[in-house]
């Protein structure tokens, strides 16, 4: 059976709300802590990187979360982080690496389960849920043009691949000066498919203060 180990990406800043938001406390519970839960407590998953700004507090997540087997410094970006991150998986080319935003901290079982069994047959998974919204592509304050919505869908994560898509992915990229924003973006310019799963409305990304309000209340729901 090939090995699962998840990287969470929480390096992050927070310059546009105001301070680290994976810190941020959501119902009591900092959003980060219950990023790691959900990977904790998921019976695929037997191990976790943690990629921090810094280093500090690592010991820490080692002693609550036992799955935590190496935390690491981030990058200048995120793709960078991402590296990192890899750098620090002890796992074969063949094994599955799953990469997850720190603050989605409502990722459900179903969703982690459904991108695992895909990237295990595809090599490359993402889930997703269907835009609702009319798109429209617009310069200089003008619209250019009204996106077809039907099959437009909004990207989620854990990202799952086998380690050596993702590492050659990320090669690529680096040798060519490419940065993209997420996985998925640079396994697709290696012109290795990548398949979608079904994601979670729930499984939203906290990026501002409304953003902890709309989870919360599907903490409450």
């Amino acid at each position: 059976m090939t090995k699962v180990t998840a990287i969470i990406v929480a390096a992050g800043e927070g310059r546009r709300f105001g301070s680290a938001k994976q810190f941020a406390l959501l119902k009591g519970r900092p959003v980060l802590d219950r990023s790691l839960a959900g990977f904790e407590a998921h019976p695929e998953v037997d191990e976790i990187v943690l990629v921090l700004r810094d280093e500090e507090g690592g010991v820490e997540y080692r002693k609550r979360y036992g799955k935590v087997s190496a935390v690491v410094r981030g990058g200048a970006r995120r793709q960078d982080s991402v590296a990192r991150g890899l750098e620090g998986v002890h796992c074969r080319p063949a094994d599955i690496v799953l990469v997850h935003d720190g603050v989605r901290p409502l990722v459900g079982r179903e969703v982690i389960s459904r991108v695992i069994a895909k990237a295990r047959e595809s090599g490359a998974a993402i889930p997703a849920v269907p835009v609702d919204d009319t798109i429209k592509e617009t310069a200089a304050g003008t619209v250019v043009r009204t996106l077809e919505r039907h099959g437009l869908q909004r990207v989620q994560t854990p990202q799952g691949f086998v380690r050596e898509v993702l590492e050659q992915a990320l090669q690529e990229a680096r040798e060519e000066g490419f940065y993209g924003t997420d996985e998925a973006a640079l396994v697709e310019r290696t012109g290795h498919p990548v398949a979608v799963v079904e994601g979670d409305p729930r499984n939203i990304k906290i990026t501002s203060l409304s953003d902890l309000k709309i989870a919360e209340a599907f903490l409450e729901d």
